[in-house]
């Protein structure tokens, strides 16, 4: 219990980072025969508060707490229990996702004791959470048309 614990508060401290993390696709070529939009359906926010930031992910470097690895990032102001957030020119192929809800906008994970996270954080595929973060393995779906949509259950512990 305590690796999953101290598992799941690195992942959720690094995420925490995502509003000082912008990575730039525009040196990316893009061939729009090839891109496609991601449309990240964010569900069961427990509290229309806050920040939500979520990191788009080409590899499994870096996924899914280091924004500065994600191909993409995008922050935006909560307004209710879901949220949308479409990640638009992106070359097909692999992906994941990684969510972070800053219920105070404070910019950082807050914890309760011993680790555990207060705030709520979701990945792509909503996988089981077990010791430590999901693996990018277990969030990657593809993106090969012109729009994907997939669903983020946001978790909190």
């Amino acid at each position: 219990m305590k690796k999953l614990l101290a598992g799941i508060a690195v992942f959720c401290m690094a995420l925490a980072h995502l509003s000082a993390a912008h990575a730039d696709t525009s040196a990316i070529p893009i061939d729009p025969a090839k891109s496609g939009c991601i449309v990240v359906n964010i569900r069961n926010i427990n509290k229309p508060e806050g920040m939500l930031g979520v990191a788009l992910y080409s590899s499994k470097q870096g996924f899914p707490d280091k924004t500065n690895r994600a191909i993409a990032t995008q922050v935006k102001k909560i307004s209710g229990t879901s949220q949308d957030v479409r990640f638009d020119n992106i070359p097909y192929g692999a992906y994941a996702v990684s969510v972070l809800h800053d219920e105070n906008g404070n910019g950082k994970m807050d914890k309760k004791a011993i680790f555990i996270p207060k705030e709520g954080f979701g990945v792509s595929n909503n996988p089981k959470i077990k010791r430590g973060p999901p693996s990018f393995s277990e969030a990657i779906f593809t993106l090969d048309r012109q729009r994907t949509e997939l669903t983020v259950n946001m978790i909190y512990l």
